[in-house]
Order: C-alpha cells, then structure tokens, then sequence
C-alpha cells in the first residue's frame, strides 16, 4: 500500500505542468512577501487616470489586486517618508525630518519592518533603494546578501549613472569647478550633472535594470537552497528620482508634441509663503536655469524625460513579477507597491517634491494576495490610507502578532470590503520647505554664498512681506513645521514653532477638494468657523481620526 501511495503521487507530480510541479514545490505555511519600493513616483500611471503615462504591468496589476486613490505619505522628502514607514514611527516619533540623520542613530531599538519578518523566520534581502542612503544595509532588518556573484558570473556590469561619456565628464568638470569656487559646501549637492539622459543602451545599464536582475538571480538562488523557507524581497526602484536616465527604447514610447505641461504655474493664492520652494534639487542640475521660471521647451522635455523613467521602472516591474510566475510562486506571494512620496512636474511653479500640497505627500499603492476576495480584485479604494500602514497590515496577512510600537492602522479590511468607512483624515508634515537646502536640511553656513543665494533672499522677502512682525529667522529656519491634515473633502495645514507646540499657529491654509482640487486659493481667511472645527480634529491626531474598528 505504501508503495502504491507513492507511485500515485509520483504519477499526480508527473501530469501537472511544470509550473504547476513548481507551485507544489515552494509551497509555503507563511506567504512570501514582494515589496517594491519606488522613488518620486507621484500618481502618473494609466491607472490613476494619467492620459499619457505609459505603465502596462502596474496598470494589470492594478486590474488584480487592490488600487488605493488616496494614499498619503508622512513627509514628502526620501529619507523621513522611509525611515516613518519602515519603522512603523510617525516623523515626529522618529525624530527624522531631513535625509542626513540615520534612523539607528535616534531610534537604535526600533524593529524595522523586514526586521519584525526576519525575526519571525523569513528569509529577507534587498536590492536598490528600500531604505534611504546610509541605511541601506541595516544589519538587524536583512538575513543574507543579494546574490552579487550571479551578476559576476553572467558578467553583467555593475550599473552606472550616466552611460554616455560626454555626461560622466561634464559632471567631474562642472563638481570641480562647485568645489574650487564655493568650497565645503559645494560638496552637498551643488553639482549633479545633467538632468537626464537618453542612451541607446540595455535596461541593466542603469541601476534600476541591473537591481531588477539581481531581485530575480537572488529570489532564484533563496528558493533553490530552500523552497519552503518564505522571503521578504524588497526591490527598490529608484527611478524617476533625478536625474531622469533611462534607455532610448522608453524615451521613444512618447510623443513629445503630446506632451502637457501643468496649467498651475504659481503657488495658492494666499498661500503660505514658506511653503513653496524654489526648485532647489532641479536647479542643481547641469543645464537647469540657477533663476527664474523654467522655459516650456525645457519643461516638456524634463517632463518627457520622467515620464521615460516611468515606463523604465514599470518595465522592470513586469520582469520581476513574471519571474514569480515562471517560478511558480506568485499563488503564495503578497506584492505590494508603492512611491515614498509625490512629485511637482511645474504645478504651483516648482519641480520637486518636499511640500505639504497634495500633489508632493499623495502616493500611488497597490496591492495583491493570493486570497483577495474576488469580489475586491481589480477594485480602487477612495479610503485614507497612509504609508505607515503597510507595516501593520503585512504582519496582519502574514497572521503575525504585530508590534506594540506601530502607530499605523492595518488595511487589510479594505481588502475585504474597499468601500467600507475607514480614516477621517491623514497627517503629513514638512519642515519650512522655502528656507531649507534640497535634502530638507536646514541651510548650512556658507549656502547663501553659492548661486542659491539670490533665490533665498527673493523667497525670504515674499515671507517677510506676509508674515511681517511673525518674521523670526530662526524659527522660520530651524523650527517652522507645516503639519498637513487630509480629510476627504479638505486639506488643512497649520504651521507651528515646534518649539512652542501650545502657542496659537503662525499660519493655517484650507483647500477644498470639492471645488478646488489643485489647490490654487487658500481660503482659511474666509472660513474661521470651520476652521475651528478643523483644529479640533486636528488637535485630536492620527489616533483620534483612525477608523471605528
């Protein structure tokens, strides 16, 4: 009998298809987790409704899984968006507001998200950009090594940033130039080359190419050593972050005569003065006018150029999740993706991102699970969600009891039901974005010296002109904080002194998504009734305005 039951297995394996041998295979009790990180990605895909972004495998996976409309990161700059939601910490609990301070550094006990997984029994590894700069290789969140020696062995070559030589030497030239005439501070940034590329070259000519082939080999060589052992894999894409390089094949999917510019070329009418910047990680670029407005000829082609670096990103996307499949994983395996934070393409007069207006802290974020109801697939969510809420709700599917720590809610609900009532609003925060150098940092000494000084005493004097007797250069400096409320129908952004959180505000701002979507008149003047009851809701945070559960 044993033996017939043997033979009867192997004959059931032998008719099932490879992929299906392979299912079999690596199955595993815990899904495996696929998180993938995107840098700038504001919501300019098909799916979102972008009537030019080119973005086939997000827009199929969208038609999956669970697509959310109103995802909001927790400050929109690189490194405090990744340490908040890695952490599972709000930024005023990480104490992270600008990209140079190392989360372990004031948070040296935290359980980072694929850390929790790790410590859980997970394999967990990354390639690219999860975690923002000098975190990268946190030892306590990744258990092994990507699988470099694979890439050696097809003798791929490691990436680089521009592929074309006459751009690799204009950005030595015009970094030793910065240097010889600003000094120190021209090392922070001043000099990086120019905006974009567009080369005739292979995907893995650049990094995010060459770390979607890495994702692959690695995945290949975790399942081959274990099959059953489940893995957080993150892949972290870092375009379109500038500066916008992408292969020629991605630039020739657009039309530039196509190509839209934004209609809103000047901040909110009675805006907060410090709450816009002057363009200040553009303009570092090589090419990019040190003053004034950016032309319309340049502004399609800078336009044209992130947009090639969205379909290369999304392409890279489809390659990685294809590998699930021929791998025959993809049935045991949550995909989540997301940005960490928005993007100014020209709206209100600036490129960047590092606002509190919508269009710098609202996200792009899908997911997919194995066992979404049918009923939710291929669904969008008007709920409020938050980047921060990722770190509850993978522990949640993985059946994991989550850390005390985290101060996001689980969506997993939503999954189940994407129309039910969730948050009553989201919280962003930013600090005084018009006096601070391109990083969020506060200005150091000697940057006022450089081609930005001109640009910070024209911002300087547009806020000293609104503000008048509230002017104080060290609060509007070092500690002026706009803390940016969503709600489904309005934006509401109180500016404080951190230092005297009791004091009244220095400044509020009200947009009305119903009637003003682009949020081009602040009309808090106006509204002090509702205003008040705005700041009482406000008042209450995010513990106050999470859902009934």
């Amino acid at each position: 009998m044993m033996y017939r039951n043997i033979f009867l297995l192997f004959l059931s394996m032998n008719m099932l298809s490879c992929s299906d041998q392979k299912k079999a295979l690596h199955k595993n009790t815990q899904p495996n987790i696929l998180f993938i990180a995107i840098d700038d990605l504001r919501p300019e895909l098909g799916c979102y409704g972008s009537d030019i972004a080119i973005s086939p495998n997000l827009d199929n996976l969208a038609k999956e899984g669970l697509l959310f409309k109103n995802a909001h990161c927790q400050q929109a700059i690189c490194g405090p968006s990744r340490a908040s939601l890695l952490t599972g910490y709000r930024p005023k609990s990480t104490g992270i507001f600008h990209n140079y301070l190392k989360f372990r550094d004031v948070n040296p006990n935290v359980i980072t998200l694929p850390q929790f997984f790790k410590n859980n029994g997970y394999e967990t590894v990354y390639t690219g950009k999860i975690f923002h700069g000098g975190d990268l290789d946190d030892e306590m969140s990744w258990s092994r090594k990507p699988a470099i020696d694979s890439m050696k062995i097809n003798e791929i070559k490691s990436p680089v940033g521009f592929a074309l030589e006459k751009n690799l030497k204009e950005r030595a030239a015009t970094k030793k130039a910065m240097v010889a005439k600003y000094g120190k501070v021209a090392k922070y940034g001043l000099a990086m080359g120019q905006a974009y590329e567009c080369a005739d070259v292979p995907d893995n000519t650049y990094r995010d190419g060459y770390n979607t082939e890495l994702a692959i080999a690695t995945m290949k060589e975790m399942l081959a050593k274990d099959k059953t052992k489940p893995f957080f894999l993150g892949l972290g894409l870092y375009k379109p972050h500038l500066n916008w390089v992408a292969p020629k094949k991605y630039w020739d999917l657009y039309d530039p005569e196509k190509i839209e510019l934004s209609t809103q070329v000047s901040g909110p009418v009675d805006g907060a003065q410090m709450g816009l910047h002057s363009s200040f990680e553009l303009r570092v670029r090589s090419g990019i006018p040190k003053q004034g407005p950016i032309e319309p000829e340049l502004a399609k082609t800078l336009k044209h150029a992130y947009l090639a670096c969205v379909s290369y990103v999304d392409a890279q996307i489809g390659k990685m999740i294809a590998a699930l499949e021929e791998e025959g994983i993809r049935d045991n395996t949550i995909i989540i993706v997301w940005s960490d934070h928005g993007w100014h393409l020209g709206d209100m007069g600036i490129w960047g991102k590092a606002t509190n207006y919508e269009i710098a802290t609202r996200v792009p974020m899908m997911i997919w699970t194995p066992d979404m109801p049918k009923g939710s697939r291929g669904k969008s969510t008007d709920a409020l969600v938050e980047l921060i809420d990722m770190y509850p709700t993978l522990a949640e599917l993985a059946n994991l009891e989550k850390p005390a720590h985290l101060e996001g809610t689980s969506f997993k609900k939503l999954l189940d039901n994407p129309k039910q009532e969730w948050k009553s609003a989201v919280f962003s925060q930013f600090p005084s974005p018009a006096l601070r150098e391109w990083g969020a940092y506060p200005l150091r000494k000697g940057m006022r010296e450089t081609y930005f000084g001109p640009l910070l005493k024209e911002v300087e004097g547009r806020i000293k002109e609104q503000q008048q007797e509230k002017w104080n250069r060290e609060i509007f400096e070092n500690s002026l904080m706009g803390y940016a409320m969503r709600t489904k129908q309005y934006r509401f952004i109180v500016w404080k002194d951190i230092n005297k959180p009791e004091e009244p505000p220095v400044f509020v701002e009200l947009y009305d998504h119903n009637t003003d979507p682009l949020e081009t008149k602040n009309i808090a003047n106006s509204n002090p009734q509702l205003i008040e009851k705005l700041m009482i809701q406000f008042n209450k945070g995010w513990k106050g305005n999470a859902p009934k559960l």
